[in-house]
């Protein structure tokens, strides 16, 4: 029953949405098929974000030193290409003709020089802004009524990504603020990513695919075990709505912050891997551990993200603390994650046809965490031992 409702709730939003847009200049414009035609996201995006380390303590030489980091690691040949600046990056007010104006004390050279760089070392220069009057740190303004201004700014600066927040928006809802953005990014004829950074406040996995590139279906994460699931759980309801070009994003990576253990962070990465969710880097990576480094640079886990096909993973069975999630990957391969989230070991089973496998079929399995494959063949079932609050990842693959 209490799916139902939740079901009969999702489908009285999108009526109402489609009633405002109907009575909408921006109905229009949502109506032409190819609203977004940047032909980006082909799969979910990868990079680093100012925002979860850092907050508003940012400035030019760290966006620098972490586009350094990128490289001298190897990660950028990974696929984490993009270099996110995140809120706070300009003045409080704009100059006597309406421009975002760079803060000074922190990036004196400006924004453009900054892409420069940043396009040097091969990687991609990704900005902030809102769709308010300010953005959510109130230290600077938003582009709410200055869209066509600020993307015109974004192009020439040589912007390749824009998060678009959702802070003193003047109630006016997202539905009728994003897609003002949208246009005015396109009539700039320079390919930006497009992230919607608007909550899951209504809905926007049901609206979003011709608006971004991606869509936060979740508020802000935070460090720890908690909130890291909840935000995995609130995203996987919109698992259908994903697809190449335009992805579910239930926020930024935490791994390498501290909050949570090591089998919690690759918990989080499997998760976030599996469900197609954008890889964008949370921590320092100019002072990463080994086991941060071991994580986000595992090869298999990333390959799963970036797989071809772009069918997100869902929940297939959940008994308490136990859960199966599981997906199609491309050569008719399908990958399984093995959730433990209790404070105690358990023994669980992943059953052939809850995951889409032929009941007979001998299968092999790869341990993606322990770069293995398993010796034995698999039929009808795998059955595996979990530690507490951890996770087996798993690419089966039938032989007959």
């Amino acid at each position: 029953m209490e799916g139902l409702r939740r079901s009969s709730s999702l489908v009285v939003l999108v009526l109402i949405a489609l009633a405002v847009f109907s009575d909408s200049h921006d109905a229009q414009v949502l109506s032409r098929r190819s609203l977004l035609a940047n032909g980006l996201a082909a799969t979910p995006q990868m990079g680093w974000n100012s925002w979860n380390h850092f907050g508003c303590h940012i400035d030019e030489k760290m966006i620098r030193e972490t586009a350094d980091a990128l490289v001298s690691t190897g990660l950028s040949k990974l696929g984490y290409v993009y270099v996110n600046i995140d809120d706070c990056w300009a003045e409080i007010f704009r100059d006597d003709k309406g421009n975002l104006v760079p803060k000074k004390t922190t990036f004196p050279s400006g924004i453009k020089a900054l892409a420069d760089y940043v396009h040097k070392k091969g990687l991609k220069l990704g900005i902030y802004s809102d769709a308010g009057t300010y953005t959510c740190s109130k230290t600077m303004p938003g582009s709410l009524g200055h869209e066509e201004q600020d993307a015109n700014a974004f192009a020439s600066w040589g912007i390749d990504y824009l998060k678009y927040d959702n802070c003193n928006n003047k109630e006016i809802k997202p539905i009728l603020r994003y897609p003002v953005m949208t246009r005015a990014l396109m009539k700039t004829g320079r390919p930006i990513f497009f992230s919607l950074c608007e909550w899951g406040d209504m809905h926007p996995a049901l609206w979003g695919a011709n608006i971004g590139n991606s869509w936060r279906t979740t508020n802000d994460i935070s460090d720890n075990w908690d909130s890291m699931l909840s935000r995995a759980d609130q995203n996987e309801v919109y698992a259908d709505y994903a697809r190449p070009g335009g992805w579910n994003d239930p926020d930024m990576l935490e791994v390498g912050n501290g909050g949570m253990n090591k089998n919690e962070y690759i918990v989080h990465f499997s998760l976030w891997a599996i469900s197609k969710a954008p890889l964008l880097i949370g921590c320092d990576v100019r002072n990463m551990s080994k086991d941060t480094v071991e994580i986000i640079a595992n090869k298999e886990v990333i390959a799963v993200n970036q797989d071809k096909l772009g069918i997100q993973a869902k929940k297939v069975r959940m008994e308490g603390d136990l859960e199966v999630w599981a997906g199609p990957l491309s050569d008719y391969r399908v990958v399984v994650v093995l959730l433990n989230r209790a404070l105690v070991p358990y023994t669980i089973t992943v059953f052939w046809d809850d995951i889409g496998i032929p009941v007979k079929s001998s299968v092999i399995a790869r341990d993606l965490w322990k770069h293995e494959t398993l010796k034995q063949r698999f039929v009808g079932k795998l059955t595996t031992t979990l530690d507490p609050h951890s996770c087996k990842m798993y690419i089966l693959k039938p032989v007959n």
